[in-house]
């Protein structure tokens, strides 16, 4: 038995962090005082300290083995490949328009059942993967999800290729899009792991911008790849890297706070003896029914209570199921510009040129974080919703100048006028994407890839169905007159940022979730200042 067995699990409750050091009752005299001193120190040995309340173990804030706390190399190796992936995976989603459009003619399909086999098809697989994956790995850890679901992707893209069936392309497209959903969604909880609300900034910025340059990538990439060698090539790259990017997972570690903090309480148990110290660990599922009851329907549960979470993923949601849109309806728009079959996809590399227009908002945003950390004051998530309040009027205006710059109405006009209209979109679209995905990381906290899950499965519904519907549409209605209607929905979004940035606060305040995630945020030890 331990030296430590006999001592109480934790201080009493009117105490403060750490156990106490004078005796505060007369059990064993100053030999239990001497040991309650040994296992105080014990503690901070390891980076630990009790809750306020003393019912638990929690990080100490200066603790190297919490992932906010590891080497910067250490963060970057594991959060640039995991932001690497999402670029692949994301490509390969957007690809499978020009594969659809080629492999049609193998398999004797419609141009449509094409785009839904291969776009609508991985997308709705996404959908659901987005709510299983992330309260997984809240639960059970993120690392082996990486390893597992990349490696099963690479095997799923090989099937499609192989198998010469259009079922096989069915199987392979879902279970690959469903398998995405891991570096696709559960990213954002990564970030909000290893990173403090300062450096967020950047890193979701860094990923929204490399994932949607996956999303504008993926034409280019499928239509040389298709010209050069065959459609299924395009799977056949995509498990080839997948397959190299598993083994490269194998060295990055795990990044789930509760899960790591409850491995060093386990060791401390081991050390000491008593059984009865305990991790915080919200995250903690007894049993698979806990999991399924509480933290799967979380999302579901967060999307429809939580006023926050809905707005905001719908409106990300629209602004990002744009570009599928797009991958079917602006290379016929170019081909009348005069681009040949091959080129007219390059147009998508003007958003990719307004993606990266975004680096100038988000130095705005770091500077109004430092201004609040000078002087002292509270940031709140409202603080950071610049970048929405700029990008939703520039949606509005890029579209509606796309909108009548082409063709049929617009005869003559060169293609740069409506591409410059192509570098607006990009930006406006990359700040829908990583403003609001950092207003739901601030705002949920540790739960964030909860929300982003409820963001997932709307966000892959929509995205699965604007494909769809985008030939027919420019083609009924003409290409004007359909980029209008979006352009006028666009112009509604400019109403959302006044009214977050008025009644965010409020509405945050009334959510028993939002504050719950902040409660759990502030016990646990780790960025106090919120910064």
């Amino acid at each position: 038995m331990s030296e430590y067995s006999h001592l109480p699990s934790r201080p009493p409750t009117n105490t403060g962090a750490s156990l106490p050091s004078i005796s505060m009752v007369k059990i064993g005299g100053s030999v239990l005082t001497q040991e309650q001193d040994r296992l105080s120190t014990l503690l901070e040995e390891h980076g630990l300290e009790y809750t306020l309340d003393g019912e638990h173990i929690r990080w100490l804030s200066s603790n190297p083995n919490h992932p906010r706390n590891w080497r910067p190399l250490r963060k970057i190796y594991d959060s640039g490949l995991i932001i690497i992936l999402d670029l692949f995976t994301t490509a390969v989603s957007t690809a499978g328009s020009a594969a659809a459009d080629h492999a049609r003619h193998e398999f004797g399909i419609s141009r449509t059942l094409g785009v839904f086999i291969f776009v609508s098809v991985y997308l709705l697989g996404q959908g659901i993967g987005g709510i299983i994956f992330p309260p997984y790995s809240e639960a059970f850890g993120r690392k082996k999800l990486y390893i597992i679901s990349t490696a099963l992707y690479s095997v799923f893209c090989l099937m499609i290729g192989l198998v010469p069936s259009i079922s096989g392309v069915v199987v392979g497209r879902f279970f690959s899009g469903f398998l995405s959903a891991m570096p696709t969604i559960v990213v954002a909880g990564s970030i909000e792991d290893i990173f403090n609300s300062k450096d967020r900034i950047w890193l979701i910025f860094t990923w929204a911008v490399v994932a949607n340059m996956g999303l504008i990538l993926g034409p280019i990439m499928s239509i040389y790849i298709i010209i050069l060698l065959d459609w299924r090539w395009v799977f056949y790259v995509a498990a080839i890297f997948t397959a190299l990017i598993t083994c490269l997972l194998f060295g990055i570690r795990e990044s789930r706070p509760s899960l790591l903090l409850a491995q060093e309480v386990a060791k401390l148990r081991k050390i000491t003896g008593i059984d009865t110290l305990v991790a915080l660990n919200p995250d903690h599922t007894p049993d698979m029914n806990t999991f399924i009851r509480v933290a799967l329907f979380r999302p579901i549960k967060l999307f429809f209570t939580e006023p926050i979470v809905f707005l905001v993923a719908t409106i990300s949601a629209i602004a990002f199921a744009l570009i599928y849109l797009f991958t079917e309806a602006l290379p016929p728009i170019y081909e009348q510009l005069g681009f040949t079959k091959t080129t007219s996809s390059l147009p998508f590399l003007a958003i990719g040129v307004g993606l990266i227009c975004g680096l100038f908002t988000r130095i705005i945003d770091y500077k109004t974080i430092v201004r609040y950390q000078r002087d002292g004051k509270t940031l709140q998530p409202e603080h950071k919703l610049i970048g929405f309040s700029i990008g939703a009027p520039v949606l509005a205006v890029g579209l509606w100048w796309f909108a009548w710059t082409i063709p049929p109405h617009a005869q003559g006009v060169s293609w740069i006028v409506s591409g410059l209209s192509l570098v607006l979109i990009g930006y406006a679209v990359n700040e829908f994407d990583a403003v609001l995905a950092g207003y739901l990381a601030d705002s949920y906290l540790s739960y964030s890839a909860s929300g982003f899950a409820a963001l997932s499965l709307v966000r892959s519904t929509l995205s699965a169905i604007f494909p769809l519907f985008a030939g027919k549409m420019y083609e009924g209605l003409g290409a004007n007159l359909a980029t209008s209607v979006l352009a006028a929905v666009a112009t509604i979004f400019c109403i959302i940022p006044p009214l977050l940035t008025r009644y965010g606060p409020r509405v945050r305040a009334c959510s028993k979730f939002a504050k719950y995630s902040l409660k759990v945020y502030q016990e646990s030890g780790v960025d106090k200042d919120g910064y």
